[in-house]
């Protein structure tokens, strides 16, 4: 769930679940594993069965919320996304901030929001627990247990895209998600299959990354520690976030000389709110991630060799330390810009900027062998096509423990 009323448990929920997700069976998990318990703790529910993307994020844009104890989502973190989008978007609406206003304090949701796993990947819900397992959502749900969670914006040009809670990534991670919608009638095995077609492709994209570095938290993305319940980490990053509510003005002074640049050419550039570990991927692409220290984990993968990149990836697959790479670098962050070399206003031909030796997977011109300039950036799950963005922390929510 995400929520800051710790240890209640809820009365009255309003539930959506995505059909289409994953293997489609999320109506099944629900009404033969989730509603049953639901029952038997007297919870009282809502039910929705999404018909069309942003459905949940539509009705909560319309619905008072303020009968509902929380929310639960069935389906993957596509799902996840669309809930968090919709409550947190409302409460901005109510509170009357402006969401496109990078600068601007956003105001905490008052609601908790509950995952049953039911999608391809159930990243954040594996992340938060280390299991996906609906019976063990729900019984987390049942309780009220809570997990805080950080969220970041991002925003292009002054303009609010999406919310992130997980992995943002552009280049490699990009190009999988945007090559794998136009196979979804794979299932989750189009994720495989586009992520072999890019690993191919070996696009890099060339750009500029400035980020401002975490200084007052506690651990590093190196060292050995884990999330886990009660993390003394999260503990301590939470009471410095609150004490710099009030030094505003005075801390946005002192950060503006402490900007850091990188440029270069990047096969991928990572972005991780939490470890994004799941089942292929156990320890995560940031195993030492904390879910609510105010932080993001920079990760940039330089250009290399494909055999090099491979021997990164695998790496994600095992306890091997994926950082200790001549060609990775990892920062913990509180925000970072990235600025491609060839921005979108341009209007550059793609085909007169260079051809790619061993030809792209390109589903525009599969003959021709351009290289794109640009990536798409992967943000949980949804693309973002503008390839200049600005990334920061924003706020904690609360999940109840989903998995």
């Amino acid at each position: 769930w995400l929520n800051y009323n710790f240890c209640v448990r809820p009365k009255n929920l309003l539930v959506f679940i995505n059909p289409f997700g994953g293997k489609q069976l999320g109506k099944h998990i629900y009404d033969k594993k989730v509603a049953p318990l639901f029952q038997l703790a007297s919870i009282t529910t809502e039910v929705i069965v999404t018909e069309h993307a942003n459905h949940a994020r539509d009705h909560l844009a319309e619905v008072d919320l303020r009968i509902y104890d929380g929310i639960v989502c069935v389906g993957g973190d596509g799902m996840f996304s669309e809930v968090i989008h919709g409550l947190i978007c409302q409460t901005q609406k109510i509170a009357g901030i402006d969401q496109n206003d990078p600068n601007s304090k956003l105001v905490a949701c008052s609601l908790r929001i509950g995952i049953i796993p039911a999608g391809s990947t159930d990243c954040i819900c594996y992340a938060t627990v280390g299991v996906n397992d609906p019976v063990t959502s729900a019984l987390h749900i049942i309780v009220g247990d809570s997990q805080p969670m950080d969220v970041s914006s991002v925003h292009h040009n002054n303009t609010f895209l999406k919310y992130s809670v997980s992995l943002l990534g552009y280049g490699f991670y990009g190009d999988v998600l945007k090559d794998s919608e136009n196979n979804r009638w794979m299932g989750p095995s189009r994720y495989d299959f586009s992520g072999f077609k890019t690993f191919l492709s070996h696009q890099c994209y060339e750009g500029t990354v400035l980020y401002l570095p975490a200084t007052e938290t506690l651990g590093n993305p190196r060292d050995e520690s884990r999330c886990t319940a009660g993390c003394y980490v999260c503990q301590y990053s939470g009471k410095l976030l609150d004490l710099s509510n009030n030094k505003q003005e005075l801390k946005h002074v002192a950060e503006e000389e402490d900007w850091k640049v990188v440029k270069g050419k990047f096969l991928a550039i990572n972005a991780a709110n939490m470890s994004c570990a799941c089942s292929k991927s156990p320890m995560g692409l940031s195993p030492a991630a904390h879910l609510a220290d105010g932080t993001i984990d920079l990760i940039l993968v330089r250009k290399c060799s494909r055999f090099n990149f491979l021997r990164h990836l695998i790496r994600h697959t095992n306890k091997d330390d994926q950082f200790d790479l001549a060609f990775v670098e990892v920062y913990r962050v509180k925000q970072f810009i990235f600025t491609p070399k060839y921005s979108e206003e341009d209007n550059i031909d793609i085909r007169d900027i260079g051809k790619n030796l061993f030809g792209q997977f390109c589903s525009d011109h599969p003959a021709c062998g351009c290289s794109q300039v640009n990536s798409n950036w992967n943000c949980d799950g949804e693309i973002i096509e503008h390839a200049a963005v600005e990334v920061r922390y924003v706020l904690f929510c609360c999940l109840e423990l989903s998995g």
